[in-house]
């Protein structure tokens, strides 16, 4: 399977959505038969061309987040009417791409966190386009990571939900993702699509250096484009799954994909973050506002 996937250039995500339809029908059989699991095996197949053919996202469809043997170790549930500075900090602020990054667009309200984007005259910065980003002060090394949330409608801007080391780009320090990555447990990228299916959908990445022997070359592998539910106007899960072996993502407490690549998973503490992406170039007209909603973010470890 793996030489056919090669010989057809197909992308990680695309050769996987092969290989899931085989774990789909094993979980049938193991379970036992029932038309809703037949039901999952054509759809995994009907849901594989569309991955290869035109690279459209799929459906969750792995196994059901399991939490057991963890505990809960962070919680914010964004209540109260500003920002716990104690346990978060604004990142990033100053010129970020096509814009700026800036606490003004960070607030906390009725029981969530709201992370705005748009034109200001009187930014902090001067005139220009503005968004934001926090980071938890404190650095984490595995566990499981998840952020509820809705995300930001209207494209351009795309709401975030990543964890990085401190030197994840650095080619002798990553060493490939062992000394750091960059993990983007979602970003919904894809709001201006004219396709309400791939419009409601998030891609799942891991960013590392180090793979090859070229230290200028950034190694990165989109996982997968998965499907969310309406996820513009309704609060879904996105979760990680971050242990010895590999990573593990979800959305909505389902399994979406896994990998360790490339060399392994990252062995340093890191950095927690939420954010609101500005993209380099801006299509919209001065009065386009967006916003980020998040009602929570929490993150479990294993119990020592």
């Amino acid at each position: 399977m793996h030489q056919i996937a090669e010989l057809l250039h197909l992308a990680f995500r695309q050769e996987d959505a092969i290989y899931r339809i085989g774990r789909i029908a094993k979980a049938v059989c193991d379970g036992g038969f029932s038309l809703k699991k037949l039901f999952a095996v054509f759809v995994a197949i009907w849901e594989m061309f569309g991955c290869i053919l035109a690279d459209h996202p799929l459906t969750p469809a792995g196994q059901a987040l399991d939490l057991t043997g963890y505990e809960l170790v962070f919680c914010d549930e964004f209540d109260g009417n500003a920002l716990d500075t104690e346990a978060w900090r604004h990142r990033g602020v100053g010129p970020r791409r096509g814009g700026f990054n800036s606490a003004e667009t960070v607030r906390v309200k009725d029981g969530n966190l709201i992370i705005t984007a748009g034109y200001l005259e009187n930014g902090a910065y001067g005139a220009g386009w503005y968004t934001g980003a926090i980071a938890l002060n404190r650095l984490y090394k595995n566990g499981y990571f998840e952020i509820r949330c809705k995300c930001n409608p209207g494209g351009d801007f795309w709401s975030a939900f990543w964890i990085q080391a401190k030197h994840p780009y650095d080619h002798d320090i990553s060493k490939g993702g062992p000394g750091g990555a960059e993990l983007d447990i979602f970003e919904a990228m894809a709001g201006a699509d004219k396709n309400k299916t791939v419009r409601n959908s998030v891609s799942q990445t891991i960013h590392c250096n180090g793979g090859d022997d070229d230290p200028e070359h950034i190694d990165s592998r989109v996982l997968g484009f998965f499907k969310g539910n309406n996820i513009y106007e309704e609060y879904n899960t996105y979760g990680l799954e971050w242990t010895e072996e590999e990573y593990i993502f979800y959305i909505n407490g389902v399994e979406t994909t896994r990998s360790a690549f490339s060399k392994g998973v990252s062995q340093v503490e890191e950095e927690v973050i939420v954010s609101l992406e500005i993209p380099d170039e801006i299509t919209k007209e001065k009065d386009f506002t967006t916003a980020f909603i998040v009602d929570y973010v929490k993150i479990w470890q294993k119990a020592e």
